[in-house]
């Protein structure tokens, strides 16, 4: 009964942990009004007293103040409201802009995705039914208030009025009436399809220059090409670079991004990285990258797994004929340009697992602890002689050097 007659809570999204994507980054930053006007309606009609902005936390020590955050507190400090806005840093990870992540956060637990299914709704902030939703709904929120239903409708389709938000090439974004044909918004970014599209993040789909021609911008127009809106990230990929491994490197990114809770994660995302990374080399047959993507499928903790194992088997059908002429030739000619955007590489503390030749026999155990650091090559044998190991695999580390059987490992401070 007090569980019943205890109010909602109010929580916006805007941790986006898509490198990709910039649109709510963008709404605090310019127009962080629209977004609280939003989630204060959702609060009134809610009855909740306060509303809860989870933002990540891409501060660099020594750096000025980040101005999404910045522009957010002033706005916050302009409003004269009864209800209380309150600013949650998380950080800047994967995983910790999913919804299950944020409500953790704000509960003041560890900023990842909760080990069991739980709706917000139901069981949310404090324990409380919440209403959660990214910082584009609230403000599309606030334009439907400010402007009536007719006028919201006037742009969009019949199942999708108004317009979305996305970010395309990593840094752009544009607003464009739901509906709108892909190909329109790609060349008013002035940008071409090259070898392929990326929609929806990764954990999205990849598209063929011919589906793109004729997708289209909305929840359903991307489903009926088996694509999907998702984080509103569009991601062109040029034809100058490799596409098997601009993919491997997002696919190891994504395992390092784990939440370190359930197996599909913590051994899946390894082996579905080392599996493409096969496939690169030409060493590698699609149909154990179909295994390790099928492995931990619907048994992880979060969605995390399936929507990378997604990611990964849309790259190996739009790619096949890529495949096909590594595992011909080893290569296609190409390096990877990295132009899927990453977070950048964490700073170097000097900590370094310094590998001797002389030493290794090519048991591959190094790769087994730690296979977000190390990579062999086709005879087995680390590809790498020294390499950076972050804070958050510095007991891995460790252990590895214990393991080595030939003692050709070290951890040697940079000086």
């Amino acid at each position: 009964m007090l569980r019943r007659r205890a109010p909602a809570r109010v929580v916006v999204n805007a941790a986006e942990g898509e490198p990709g994507s910039a649109k709510d980054r963008m709404l605090l930053e310019r127009l962080p009004h629209l977004v609280l006007d939003g989630a204060e309606l959702a609060a009134r009609a809610l009855g909740a007293p306060e509303v809860v902005v989870g933002v990540a936390d891409r501060r660099v020590p020594g750096a000025d103040e980040d101005p999404a955050q910045e522009s957010l507190r002033a706005a916050v400090a302009e409003r004269r409201s009864a209800i209380i806005f309150r600013m949650v840093r998380t950080p800047h990870r994967f995983v910790s802009g999913q919804a299950g992540a944020l409500v953790q956060a704000v509960n003041g637990g560890a900023p990842i995705p909760p080990g069991e299914p739980r709706r917000a709704s139901e069981y949310g902030v404090a324990g409380l039914p919440t209403l959660l939703s990214n910082a584009e709904t609230y403000a599309h929120a606030a334009l439907l208030a400010l402007g009536g239903a007719y006028r919201y409708s006037s742009v969009g389709t019949a199942e999708q009025p108004g317009t979305v938000l996305l970010t395309v090439g990593g840094s752009v974004v544009v607003e464009a009436p739901a509906g709108t044909p892909l190909v329109q918004v790609l060349h008013l970014c002035d940008v071409s399809p090259g070898q392929a599209v990326l929609v929806g993040g990764y954990h999205g789909a990849w598209l063929t220059p011919d589906v793109v021609a004729r997708a289209c911008l909305s929840r359903a127009g991307m489903a009926e090409v088996g694509g999907t809106l998702g984080a509103g990230v569009v991601l062109p990929l040029s034809g100058s670079t490799c596409p098997l491994g601009e993919v491997e490197r997002v696919l190891r990114y994504l395992a390092g991004e784990s939440a370190g809770q359930c197996g599909p994660c913590v051994r899946g995302l390894p082996a579905l990285a080392e599996s493409f990374a096969a496939l690169v080399g030409g060493d590698g047959e699609p149909e154990t990258v179909l295994a390790a993507a099928e492995a931990g499928e619907g048994k992880g903790a979060c969605a995390h797994p399936d929507g990378s194992a997604v990611f990964a088997r849309s790259a190996l059908v739009v790619f096949a004929e890529d495949v096909s002429a590594h595992a011909l030739t080893g290569g296609c000619g190409r390096p990877a340009a990295g132009e899927l955007p990453l977070p950048a590489e964490p700073v170097d503390s000097g900590t370094r697992l310094h590998l001797d030749w002389s030493r290794c026999d090519g048991h591959g155990l190094c790769a087994e602890l730690l296979p977000d650091l190390m990579r062999l090559d086709r005879n087995g044998y680390p590809q790498d002689r020294d390499v950076l190991v972050p804070d958050t695999l510095a007991g891995d580390a460790e252990l590895a050097v214990r393991m080595c059987p030939e003692l050709a490992l070290r951890l040697r401070a940079r000086g």
